[in-house]
Formats: structure tokens, C-alpha cells, sequence
């Protein structure tokens, strides 16, 4: 008689996992270029930048807390070296389309007290919440479950500045100037404020490291590799074995965001988002195409108009979670990753004040910071004091919560 031998689990390959989800990547692109192949463009750019922000572990809420809490500014000599490449790409850029300086071009918001304001809750916010607005979606694609909730407590955030729009609108926001710093230095001097500002801020955050006696030791040099096969492991390995440097990275997302900026506008994320929370309301029978704030004409945004999976931005705001993954897959980092229920009502807070403040403000870390600075917005300097003394302010309180 002969004894059965007990049923040997099916293993998959590691490969396999990798090769599918690159398959299902592509096959969306593929699909959206036969409905819409510029929507397939939205898609590759968001996959770029997820597959950056997750190898270079490119969060500002986790830089900014870093930078106070340990002295480590690495991620936000990055942020800066980003934004500075971004600075003369978005000029060139803004000059082919207005040389006459008729009317600011790129992500130029009014300068009011709500963009302070805003930049500081929202600073506040993105450290509690443990991720700013594209931190929230590459850590989605990393397996973090409390970052579902960041994105959660956000859409609420901005709902409810979506119904109070017009007081914020009016009393606040309408009587304030957009301020160009082109229209008041011209094209040079605003340059060279630009990059003299950033050139300042990378020397402050240079001399606040020195100050915590702590010496990066560069990593030691390999022997020269042997053969191809030796290169083409050393360059996977580079890619998907070791954590991108942060200035790469920063160079490589601003490098980004200038191709973005030639093939629609600068970078952005929470309007996207706020376009899901509105849809959200329409679909549970709020009627949310009557608010001012989703109205077609300004000041409204005309998020109605156009359903999620229609709309570049959402294809962008979904590549960049896709592009996380892939990079986590790829590198085997992904794992779905749960925290104590404590952690997920912190999340869900944080994601509302980050959410809150990024609307009030009209930008988030990537519109109302990465991208504002280079289109040589003043409105992206104050949002950055804000977001600066928010992150400042969220840092303690993660302090006394540890």
C-alpha cells in the first residue's frame, strides 16, 4: 500500500512576483494608450516618481524631523538641490511662455495668510501623520496601512475646507496679490534671489548638522568589477539593493518635475486628492458639485468635471503608489506593515491637518513648496516658513509622544 506524500506548498519564484508587477505596470500604460495616450504619459510620470521617492526614501515630514530631532539634514539637502535644477528648467521653461512677463507661469499662488497658515498646519500635520502628500502615497506602496489612514484624515481635511471655501476665499485669499519675483527683478534677479535663498538655506542646514559632532563616513570604495556580469550585478544592486542618495534623489525628482512642467504643469498632489474626496461626497448623495469650491470657474477648481481614472492627475497621484511598489517589490522590501491602533488615530489626525492646510494654503509640499519655489513664486517662500515652524512645532509633539 502505497502512503500519499504530504502536499508540497506552492513557492513561487522571487522573480515572478517582480516580472508580474512590472507586467501589470506596463499593461495599464499599454491600456491607457489606446484609450488615451496622454493619460498613459500621466501614468509613466507617476510610476517615475514613486520608483524615486521609494528608493531614496524621499519623505519631507520624515526630513524635516529628522533635521530637528537628530541633526540629520540629509533628505532636506536633497529637497534643496532638487528645487535649485528644478529653478532653471522652470525659467526657461516660463520664458518661452511669457517673455514679456504678462502673467506669472508655473505654481504661483496668492501671497496671503493663508498660505502661512496653511504651510503650518500642514507642517504639523505631516509629522504627526508620519508622511507629508507624496509621503503618504509611496508609503501606500510600501504595505503601510497607517498611511491608508493619512490619506483618509486628508480627503476629510480638505472636504471641509471645501465647504468652507468661500469664507477662505473672500475674507483672505481674494484680496491678496500673486507676487511673481519676475514681474518685480526681472528674469535674472529673480533667478539669483532664487538660487541665493536656497544657496543660504543648504549652508543653514549644513551648519545645524555640524553642530551635532557627527561625521558621515563615505562608503569604501569597490575593487573594479570583472567582467559584465559583475557590472550588471553591482548596477542592480545600486538601484534596488542599497537606499538612493538623497541628493540623487532630489536631483533626479526636480529633474523630473522640469519634463513634467514641458509636458503639462508643475508637480502637484492635493488638489488631486481633494478631486477624490469630492467624488467620494457626490457618490454617498452629498451634493457637492453645488459648492463653490468645485464649481468649473474660478475660484473654483473644476474637479466635477471629469471622473478619477479620466483625469491626469489622479493617473499621476495612483503611478507614483504603483511606482513605490514596484521599486519595494523589486528591491524585496515590500510587506504590508500594521502599527498599534494608537498609531492609526495619530495618522488619521495628522492626515486632516495635513490635508486642512494644504487646501487653505492651495499647494502641499510638492505644489505649495517643490514646485512653487522654482516657478519663482513668493508664495512658495512664505509656505515654506510655515511648513518649516509646523514640522518645528509637530516634531515636539512626536517627542513628548514617544
Amino acid at each position: 500500500m502505497r502512503v500519499a506524500s504530504p502536499a508540497m506548498p506552492v513557492v513561487w519564484p522571487r522573480w515572478f512576483g517582480k516580472a508580474l508587477s512590472l507586467v501589470l505596470i506596463l499593461g495599464i500604460a499599454g491600456l491607457y494608450t489606446l484609450w488615451d495616450p496622454r493619460l498613459a504619459v500621466f501614468w509613466l510620470f507617476g510610476v517615475s516618481l514613486g520608483v524615486v521617492m521609494q528608493r531614496g526614501r524621499f519623505c519631507f515630514a520624515s526630513a524635516f524631523r529628522d533635521l530637528y530631532l537628530l541633526r540629520d539634514g540629509r533628505v532636506v539637502k536633497g529637497i534643496i538641490a532638487g528645487m535649485a535644477v528644478a529653478t532653471i528648467g522652470f525659467t526657461l521653461l516660463a520664458y518661452r511662455i511669457a517673455p514679456d512677463l504678462s502673467r506669472p507661469v508655473g505654481n504661483v499662488t496668492p501671497v496671503s495668510l493663508a498660505t502661512f497658515l496653511g504651510g503650518l498646519i500642514f507642517g504639523i500635520g505631516m509629522v504627526l501623520a508620519g508622511g507629508c502628500a507624496s509621503g503618504m502615497l509611496y508609503r501606500i506602496g510600501e504595505g503601510y496601512v497607517a498611511s491608508i489612514f493619512t490619506l483618509i484624515g486628508a480627503m476629510i481635511g480638505m472636504f471641509t475646507v471645501a465647504l468652507q471655501w468661500p469664507w477662505w476665499w473672500q475674507a483672505v485669499i481674494a484680496p491678496t496679490p500673486r507676487l511673481w519675483l519676475p514681474q518685480m527683478l526681472g528674469w535674472g534677479g529673480a533667478v539669483a534671489l532664487n538660487l541665493l535663498g536656497l544657496a543660504l538655506s543648504y549652508a543653514a542646514v549644513l551648519a545645524w548638522e555640524a553642530r551635532s559632532g557627527v561625521v558621515v563616513r563615505p562608503a569604501p570604495a569597490l575593487a573594479p568589477a570583472r567582467s559584465l556580469a559583475e557590472h550588471l550585478q553591482r548596477t542592480w544592486e545600486r538601484l534596488f539593493r542599497h537606499p538612493w542618495p538623497p541628493i540623487s534623489a532630489g536631483i533626479a525628482l526636480g529633474i523630473l518635475n522640469v519634463y513634467l512642467f514641458l509636458w503639462d504643469k508643475p508637480w502637484g498632489i492635493t488638489t488631486e486628492v481633494s478631486r477624490w474626496a469630492g467624488w467620494i461626497a457626490y457618490l454617498l448623495g452629498y451634493p457637492a458639485d453645488r459648492l463653490l469650491y468645485y464649481a468649473e470657474k474660478a475660484p473654483g477648481f473644476g474637479l466635477l468635471q471629469h471622473v478619477p481614472w479620466a483625469s491626469g492627475g489622479t493617473l499621476l497621484n495612483v503611478g507614483l503608489i504603483a511606482g513605490s511598489f514596484l521599486a519595494a517589490v523589486l528591491a524585496d522590501e515590500f510587506k504590508i506593515r500594521t502599527a498599534r491602533p494608537g498609531r492609526y488615530l495619530q495618522a488619521l489626525i495628522g492626515g486632516f491637518l495635513l490635508g486642512y492646510g494644504a487646501r487653505i494654503a492651495m499647494g502641499c509640499n510638492i505644489g505649495g513648496f517643490f514646485s512653487a519655489i522654482p516657478s519663482l513664486a513668493v508664495s512658495g517662500w512664505l509656505f515654506a516658513l510655515g511648513l518649516a515652524g509646523g514640522s518645528w512645532i509637530g516634531a515636539q509633539i512626536v517627542r513628548r509622544l514617544l
